[in-house]
């Protein structure tokens, strides 16, 4: 991983801003956040590359989002009735 993106993670203190999602609501981007860490280890771990690219995503959601909601998304995916598609 460069350095740079190295420095942007150890530094890392709270979400940025995120064009994509403009709003004072930020639950879409908690959701969002939340795929993107899952796909991104999927798609690594399947091609056998290193998953440290992705705890960018995890970070992000995890300031972002309530607790409640991660465990209960957790829960989902190993029920295997987590509504999005990972």
């Amino acid at each position: 991983m460069s350095e740079a993106v190295s420095d942007k993670i150890k530094n890392y203190r709270t979400a940025p801003f995120d064009a994509r999602f403009p709003n004072t609501n930020q639950t879409r981007n908690c959701f969002q956040n939340y795929l993107d860490f899952h796909r991104c280890n999927k798609a690594l771990t399947a091609k056998g590359q290193d998953v440290s690219p992705c705890e960018w995503y995890q970070r992000v959601y995890k300031s972002l989002c309530p607790m409640s909601w991660v465990s209960k998304w957790d829960e989902q995916i190993e029920n295997g009735s987590f509504p999005g598609k990972i």
